[in-house]
Formats: structure tokens, C-alpha cells, sequence
């Protein structure tokens, strides 16, 4: 039923056959099986999907399994919904009918034919733009459309220049293929397949620096995907061992007129790359201390913003990292104001940072004395945040207390930090 209506509450009586005899609730996208009776797709495709093979009502075998749209019925529906607005009735949205098997394989045999032959560039685009669109829709597109190995033939488009040893021809062929794949999880072998090939992952890394935001944006979430998704801990080192990767994706976090998307892309590759600790320096001479506290500061939401602390928490393992964190005047003041302010997650990294600056230079121990983290941690070690959290919280003020020398084996990758995998 639309919107929160209760129909005892508001006294409102709903036509008996505009309710789905198997939920019995107000149908939104109804439709008519072989025996002649009318459901809500949900219902009778749950009804299906548990194994039923006959009509609810009637119990009659149903011969096949297409559902035909009832248009007369919904628009009658929803002219119902209009008429009771008053009381409080949404009207219910036209819906977008699923794709069928026939039109995937039409499209994806489209998108993959030989440009130049009997079909162009412009055509195959087109083809994959409309499957995005498809995909887009439904949860249920999207399997039925990677049942028809959509993934594997998205993969072919995309690196096919690269593949023949060909100059970079059709943008708009990789843009379509691009932001396509992306919407689809890949398998492990999938993403090793990209992973193992020196020129995928050039041609991958080329696209962060394309003039289109939307396939900078695309070429930083298949670079993430292929991180994540590839177990060999040397393929991760050879994606994330470039100078030049590092700067596609901070380019997204520094730029002042990125998009949501843009931002939550490019904090989750960068996190991804920073989990490489053999690269981590990488990222630090590329700048990224200076635009994570940056964008910590303004405008990141709460998953985000545990991704930011824990990829600064990652880079305070270097000495040239808290050197860089510790040369940022936000750095110390925001870590403070974080704990016990976002979330427990958050919490523990933001203190994981802390200890390591405060460990590392006597100046972070006075800055953030200053902006009130004994009382932050006091607080801390009496709450119900996690056992790490806590640890750390009472290393720092002994630390804070005693003054630690910079041996101290907080140093250590293992000792005192936080768990920080991959979200």
C-alpha cells in the first residue's frame, strides 16, 4: 500500500479488486497470469519463486509463467489514489516494466558486434546505455542481466583497444561499458583478470585523468572493485604502485565541485590503495594527509567519514605520515572532536591516529591537550565503545601523562592499532 495509509485509521474503504488476493494490500504494478487473475507482481512473483505452480485463486496449473501488465486496471488505480488524495492516499507510481531474457540478448549481442561492420559505434553505445538503464531498475535486471555474461562481455568492450595494442578510439563506447560495469559485483577471477594485465591497469589509471567526470569518477570505482576483489597481495601492489594513481583519485577528493558520488568513489578507492601498506607512501607524497583532513572537516557522511579516519590511521604508520598529518592545523583538533562523536568505528580510529601523532611529536601532545582530549578519553574509557578504542584511549593518557618516548612500541603496524579492513 502507498505512502504509510491505514485504511481502519482513515476510514477509507479500498475497492475489493484493486486489492492483490494474496497480500490484500492496495496493488501498485498489477498483473494478469495465464489463468486470468490479476495480482501484484511482487506477490505472485514471490508466489512462483517459492515454487508454485499454480493460480492462487483458482488453483488451476498455470501453463506458463509470463506476466502480462495490467494497464486498464492500474491507471484505474491510480486515478482511485488521485480521488482520495485528501484522505491521505498516495498515488502509486507508474511502474518500469522488468526486462525480459529476449531484449537482454538483443542488447548485449548489439553492444558486442565489430564496429564498422553492420553496426556502428554509436549503435553499440546505445545498446549498452539502454542495458545501464535496465540495470538501473531492479535488483532483478541486474541478475538476470549478469546471468547473460554481461560482465565478461563489458570487459572485452572496455579493455578492447588496449587488448589489440590499438590508440584509444571510442569515449563514448568506454564511457557506456565503464558505468555499466561498475554497477555489477565481480568475481574474484574477475578482477585478477584485469589485475594481472600491466595494460588494463594502465589504461584504468588513464581514465582518472579523463576530461569526463562521470568516467573519472567510474574509472576510480573499478579500480576500487579490482583491489578488493583480487586476493593476490603482488597484483594489489602493482595497481597501487604508481605515483600517478594516487593523484587520479585524490583529484576527485580535492576537487571543489564534486559530486556525492564523486566524494564517496574516491574515499573508497583511496582507502582500498592505502590498505596496500607496501604503497602507502605513495599516497603520502601525493598529497593525501592534506585533502582527507580537508574534506574530514566539511562534508563527509558518517560511512565516509570511518573510511577518511581509518585511511589516516593507516598512513600515521608511516613517520612521513604523521609527519604530514602533524603539519595540517585541523589535524590534532578534528581527531579530538571526532571521538565519541560519529560513531564507535570512528572513535577508534580517531584515536588510533592520535596516538601515533601524539607518540611521534611533543608538539601533537600539547595541541591536543589544548583542544580537551583528556576529557575526551576519560570519557571514552567509561563507555561502552570497543575494547580497542579503550586500550588505545588509556595509552594515550599515559602518554599524555608521562610523556612516552618515540620508541615506543606503538610504532608497531600490530601493537595497539585498530583492525582496519575493508569496509
Amino acid at each position: 500500500m502507498p505512502g504509510n495509509l491505514e485504511p481502519l485509521d482513515l476510514g477509507i474503504q479500498i475497492p475489493y479488486h484493486f486489492r492483490c488476493p494474496i497480500s490484500l494490500d492496495l496493488m501498485s504494478d498489477p498483473v494478469t497470469v495465464s489463468t486470468g487473475q490479476t495480482y501484484d507482481r511482487t506477490s505472485i512473483e514471490s508466489w512462483i519463486a517459492m515454487g508454485n505452480t499454480t493460480c492462487p485463486v483458482t488453483r488451476v496449473a498455470l501453463s506458463d509463467f509470463t506476466l502480462i501488465p495490467n494497464h486498464t486496471l492500474r491507471r484505474l488505480i491510480q486515478e482511485w489514489c488521485v480521488a482520495n488524495r485528501s484522505n491521505g492516499v498516495e498515488r502509486i507510481p507508474t511502474p518500469k516494466q522488468p526486462a525480459d531474457p529476449i531484449s537482454v540478448r538483443s542488447l548485449l549481442s548489439q553492444a558486442s558486434a565489430i564496429s564498422g561492420t553492420h553496426v556502428s559505434v554509436r549503435s553499440r553505445a546505445a545498446a549498452i546505455r539502454r542495458l545501464r538503464g535496465l540495470a538501473r531498475d531492479s535488483e532483478k535486471n541486474r541478475v538476470l542481466i549478469a546471468g547473460h555474461n554481461a560482465r565478461e562481455i563489458l570487459v572485452r568492450i572496455l579493455f578492447a583497444d588496449v587488448d589489440a595494442g590499438r590508440e584509444f578510439s571510442s569515449s563514448e563506447l568506454v564511457s557506456e561499458s565503464l558505468a555499466l560495469l561498475v554497477i555489477f559485483h565481480m568475481t574474484g577471477e574477475e578482477c585478477e583478470s584485469i589485475a594481472s594485465d600491466p595494460g588494463r591497469v594502465g589504461f584504468m589509471t588513464r581514465l582518472l585523468f579523463d576530461s569526463s567526470i562521470e568516467i573519472k569518477v567510474n574509472a576510480a570505482a573499478l579500480i576500487e572493485m579490482v583491489l578488493t576483489g583480487s586476493k593476490s597481495t603482488d597484483l594489489k601492489v602493482i595497481i597501487s604502485g604508481s605515483d600517478s594513481i594516487f593523484e587520479g583519485v585524490l583529484d576527485l577528493l580535492k576537487n571543489p565541485i564534486s559530486s556525492r558520488r564523486a566524494l564517496k568513489i574516491g574515499i573508497k578507492a583511496l582507502f582500498a590503495l592505502c590498505l596496500v601498506k607496501q604503497t602507502r607512501h605513495l599516497a603520502i607524497s601525493a598529497g593525501a594527509p592534506g585533502i582527507l583532513i580537508d574534506r574530514l572537516a566539511a562534508d563527509f557522511d558518517r560511512c565516509d567519514t570511518e573510511r577518511g579516519l581509518a585511511t589516516v590511521e593507516l598512513l600515521c604508520r608511516l613517520p612521513e605520515g604523521c609527519s604530514a598529518f602533524g603539519e595540517h592545523a585541523l589535524t590534532v583538533p578534528l581527531m579530538v572532536k571526532t571521538i565519541l562523536r560519529v560513531s564507535d568505528r570512528a572513535t577508534e580510529y580517531a584515536a588510533g591516529a592520535l596516538l601515533a601523532l601524539c607518540t611521534a611529536e611533543e608538539r601533537c601532545r600539547d595541541e591536543a591537550a589544548a583542544a580537551g582530549l583528556v576529557t575526551q578519553l576519560l570519557l571514552l574509557v567509561q563507555s561502552d565503545c570497543t575494547e580497542r578504542a579503550k586500550r588505545k584511549a588509556q595509552m594515550l593518557l599515559k602518554l599524555l601523562r608521562d610523556s612516552w618516548p618515540d620508541d615506543t612500541i606503538v610504532n608497531s603496524d600490530d601493537f595497539g592499532r585498530s583492525e582496519v579492513v575493508p569496509f
